[in-house]
């Protein structure tokens, strides 16, 4: 429950932070809010956790990108208990009724060519994240007056239905991307984009910040693993997870792990995220359960206050992350990695980090210059950044909020 509340704080103030970043700038696209319609929803049952409608922003395409798409599944942690789900249910990430009627498109949704050289005259449209599992669960609670609708899965099988009419039925080119929760939720659902359109559509996926880890934090428990089991135990995730993977002797809880799945995934993916992943460094590796005392409280404030031997460990969490890539990296022929050195979560939907003219760069690619370069096949893009402290381009100052 710690790692899970924590974790909405930090989206909510992240959030914030790039709202006002943005707000103030007339220059920024604003898109409005559009309801599933309710038949869909109905037909489906496609509910928020709190029974209402699910949403997204759309932002239609021009010239060249007309018939090209982006969708975004945002971002905003999970609940993993009847508690935490009715006490997010009263919030924009479990409830359309609290979501903002209109939000700014920055990043890889902006639509001006200056500030997302690829994608900014495609068809562009920001999933919005009110399950709390991923957009992966099947199920409902009810208790007396008490009712939770965990429809995660079906969710994402409304919007689908209500874009595709839209156009996204006859997609030429189509780019599914998430980041954070959302970028797990692309993990779990790129296969099944791509089997929703066009055969001949060129379809591809990219997962920013959505690499969680199956490891043990520092005080050698299973903070993430236990969190995740009980998200895909209480809302009937299990029936949705990759079929090829539960079938295995493993427990299939597991297969919430993108690691685990990224051998089964047969659609282009690209998998972009820090090595040293802030909401992962605070919440999985040191959960403030993990560490009473708050010996690493200072080291979270502030990287140049870390210990020798904190920085080892950070170190370590790096290095996991590239063993558990290592296939990939060295075995897809379609696959794209960048992974930088940044203390950072999230990195495409702020402009600053997204493609700006001091953006963060490896081998002197901004991320979107990479994204770009393997989506259209400019070149072969897996970059991967050398150890902290190496890395002249990083806003260290950004993550620890």
């Amino acid at each position: 429950m710690v790692v899970l509340r924590l974790s909405v704080v930090v989206v909510v103030l992240l959030t914030f932070v790039q709202w006002c970043a943005y707000s103030q700038s007339p220059s920024q696209l604003f898109v409005d809010i559009t309801l599933v319609k309710s038949t869909t929803a109905k037909d489906l049952g496609a509910y928020c956790l709190d029974g209402s409608l699910p949403a997204y922003h759309f932002s239609k395409g021009f010239g060249s990108g007309t018939n090209n798409w982006l969708l975004h599944i945002e971002g905003g942690g999970w609940c993993n208990d009847v508690k935490s789900c009715l006490e997010r249910a009263k919030t924009r990430r479990g409830s359309s009724h609290y979501m903002a009627k209109g939000r700014v498109f920055p990043g890889i949704l902006s639509n001006k060519d200056s500030h997302n050289p690829d994608f900014y005259n495609w068809n562009r449209v920001l999933l919005r994240y009110c399950d709390g599992a991923s957009l992966a669960g099947n199920s409902k609670y009810e208790d007396g007056t008490k009712s939770l609708y965990f429809r995660g899965q079906k969710i994402w099988q409304a919007m689908i239905s209500d874009l595709l009419p839209q156009g996204l039925a006859h997609a030429e080119k189509a780019l599914l991307s998430g980041d954070s929760a959302g970028g797990l939720a692309v993990f779990l659902h790129c296969d099944n984009f791509s089997r929703s359109l066009p055969g001949n559509a060129t379809v591809k996926c990219i997962s920013d910040a959505g690499l969680f880890l199956d490891i043990k934090d520092v005080a050698h428990n299973d903070t993430i693993r236990s969190l995740f089991h009980d998200v895909v135990s209480l809302q009937g995730v299990e029936q949705n997870l990759n079929q090829e993977c539960t079938s295995s002797q493993s427990d299939p809880k597991q297969w919430f792990f993108p690691q685990y799945l990224l051998s089964y995934i047969k659609t282009p993916l690209f998998i972009l995220n820090s090595a040293y992943d802030t909401w992962q460094f605070h919440n999985i590796l040191v959960p403030s359960l993990a560490d009473r005392k708050g010996k690493w409280n200072n080291c979270k404030k502030n990287v140049t206050f870390c210990t020798d031997s904190q920085i080892q460990t950070l170190q370590d969490f790096r290095q996991k992350m590239l063993e558990v890539t290592y296939s990939f990296y060295t075995h897809s022929t379609r696959g794209g990695m960048f992974i930088n050195s940044c203390f950072a979560h999230g990195q495409s939907l702020y402009q600053e980090t997204w493609f700006d003219i001091d953006s963060p760069r490896v081998q002197n690619k901004t991320v979107a210059e990479a994204v770009g370069d393997w989506y259209f096949e400019r070149k072969v893009t897996k970059l991967i950044e050398c150890p902290y402290p190496c890395s002249a381009s990083c806003y260290h100052s950004v993550p620890a909020a």
